[in-house]
């Protein structure tokens, strides 16, 4: 493996957001990590049917939060807009009710 192969592996990052829509609290990270961690948690993700949306600008920025920590308000525009997308995304995919 060069050392272009390996940077890019260690550059892999993943973060998890918690965000519950009836509360007025800020989305707290629950999980991060780099390379094979990234990795686990973005396959724990699907397994769980949960959207995955790519961002790495906003995955850097994020991955100086810690754990269980809510994110800074310089972030809430960004993460609102994913938090949108993940909702109306969940909403589309909802069988309708039937009487």
């Amino acid at each position: 493996m060069n050392d272009n192969q390996n940077d890019k592996r260690e550059k892999d990052i993943a973060i998890a957001l918690k965000y519950n829509k009836d509360s007025d609290d800020a989305p707290l990270v629950s999980a991060k990590g780099y390379g094979e961690i990234a990795k686990r948690i973005i396959e724990l993700a699907k397994e769980n049917d949960i959207i995955i949306e790519t961002n790495p600008m906003l995955a850097e920025a994020l991955s100086g939060v810690e754990l269980d920590q809510t994110i800074p308000i310089e972030l809430y525009e960004a993460v609102a807009q994913i938090i949108g997308f993940v909702l109306s995304s969940q909403d589309e995919n909802k069988p309708e009710y039937k009487k």
